[in-house]
């Protein structure tokens, strides 16, 4: 299957192929797949000869750069031209949300452009032959489709966080900020958290706990523990168990252990944790992106048993909080290249089914990095992942939200990991995140949402996301967030 890349109306002469993935009918990555750019095509080698889709980030002119998929194709000689490919996709999908959102009034100021978008396309459609022609007329299609879809899912998002707001239907602690325990000390950067948030996430290494087998130092998480108690806030902990490299001690990494003996290291390490903090943590991140990370290959069970294993761990040490098993690459992207990893929402079905005792999902959105998972979406896409959880039956925590306040170098340079309508600054930071926060919290089954990062520099996953700058100073979207706040609990 191959797709002819235009600009402008003329093929290509070099594309970067920024988080491109493929995926089946059932939206999960595929894997062994082979995709190259090379003379103006996208040439996507798959292992069968069933309906696959191209996802990758893609520039929109006036809009910025996003991930966006194809629909599911089916393999043939002639290359498609993956502008008019991108654009179906995306009027298939605004049509799509309408229905299911029951979404029928007219988008004042909007419908013009809907209209005319729809109308471009149909011509590209008749257009196909020539290709220069249908590329454009395309592209021009899917600018005025993507602004269209955006303001769609804002609409539809605003509407069900005033309808929640007024009903009175947010609860203690739903806005939360993950704190730096190496900062918690300074009182200036304690204080700018709690001045609105009623909840903080108070991170758990154990590679940092357990340096050495059997020789726990809890000094830094008992002194944050010490003070944030003393604060009538809400505290979550963890994850307790994430089993990626830079989350796990060396000894460990090192030791060659058997699934049973690592299963039994983990449950202690968890009971040694829940044990000395049961009284003042109010939720716990038992077992965080298991989905993806998996360092020492666990298969599938036992994928299953070490969540089963660690969420009981938690409760037989004393207990009563919540317990959130988190999700992390919510799209699956890392599916097709990461050995042993299980699709997100297979993951999620598997744990529920299972009868595994937890309380809750939690879910991690970062955005802005040119790394699995962290390419920039747009908000309607955004908005239909999220109404997938409705089904599940379970709460869900939207955790570590993270979009940069300035464009980055390397990993974080927004030609490869994506930037929206313009370069990245602290206007645009809080403009995204007021929209990103009202689509989250107008789903009833979101309990909470919660920023990955207070300021920059306290270890969040995407630089310049916090909501201070490292001297501590309030950005645009520092205020943003305290206003909405506000407007939250409100009482007419």
């Amino acid at each position: 299957m191959k797709f002819q890349v235009f600009r402008e109306g003329k093929i290509a002469t070099d594309f970067t192929l920024s988080g491109a993935y493929l995926f089946g009918t059932d939206g999960i990555s595929i894997r062994r797949a082979r995709i190259a750019f090379a003379d103006g095509c996208i040439d996507c080698v798959r292992p069968n000869l069933e309906t696959a889709g191209l996802a990758l980030l893609w520039p929109i002119e006036g809009f910025g750069r996003v991930l966006l998929p194809t629909t599911c194709l089916p393999e043939r000689e002639r290359p498609y031209v993956l502008n008019v490919e991108l654009t179906r996709a995306k009027l298939m999908q605004i049509t799509n949300r309408r229905e299911d959102w029951s979404f029928f009034d007219s988008l004042e100021g909007m419908e013009d452009i809907s209209k005319r978008s729809q109308d471009l396309f149909i011509e590209a459609i008749q257009h196909i032959k020539d290709l220069s022609a249908a590329s454009q007329l395309a592209d021009s299609s899917l600018r005025r489709a993507t602004v269209y879809s955006e303001k769609l899912a804002v609409r539809q998002g605003k509407s069900l966080f005033d309808k929640r707001r007024k009903s009175h239907g947010f609860g203690r602690g739903c806005l939360g900020c993950r704190l730096d325990p190496n900062l918690i000390a300074n009182s200036q950067y304690l204080d700018r958290a709690l001045e609105y948030f009623a909840s903080v996430t108070l991170p758990i290494n154990w590679a940092r706990i357990e340096m050495r087998q059997g020789h726990f130092d809890f000094s830094l998480i008992d002194n944050c523990m010490a003070s944030l108690s003393r604060r009538k806030v809400v505290i979550s902990a963890g994850p307790l168990l994430r089993f990626a490299a830079d989350h796990l001690p060396e000894w460990l990494l090192r030791s060659g252990v058997g699934f049973e003996k690592m299963r039994e290291m983990a449950y202690q390490f968890v009971s040694k944790v829940v044990a000395r903090y049961a009284q003042v943590v109010h939720r716990w991140y038992v077992v965080s992106g298991l989905n993806a990370f998996n360092q020492f290959n666990f298969n599938f069970e036992q994928v299953l048993e070490m969540t089963r294993a660690a969420n009981m761990a938690v409760r037989a040490a004393g207990s009563r909080a919540i317990r959130i098993v988190e999700v992390t690459c919510p799209w699956g992207e890392y599916y097709a290249t990461t050995p042993n990893s299980i699709p997100p929402f297979v993951y999620m079905d598997m744990v529920v089914q299972s009868g595994t005792s937890f309380d809750a999902f939690g879910l991690q959105m970062r955005f802005g990095k040119d790394e699995t998972g962290m390419h920039l979406r747009d908000m309607m896409h955004i908005s239909s992942l999220l109404d997938c959880f409705a089904p599940i039956a379970k709460p869900l925590y939207v955790t570590d939200v993270e979009i940069p306040s300035a464009n980055g170098k390397h990993k974080f340079n927004i030609d490869t990991a994506g930037v929206w309508h313009r370069r990245w600054d602290p206007t645009r930071q809080s403009q995204w995140l007021e929209r990103f926060y009202k689509i989250a919290l107008s789903k009833p089954y979101v309990e909470a949402v919660n920023c990955g990062s207070l300021a920059d520099g306290d270890g969040g996953a995407i630089a310049s996301s916090g909501l201070l700058t490292e001297a501590l100073e309030p950005k645009e979207s520092f205020g943003t967030l305290k206003r909405l706040c506000l407007s939250m609990f409100k009482r007419a």
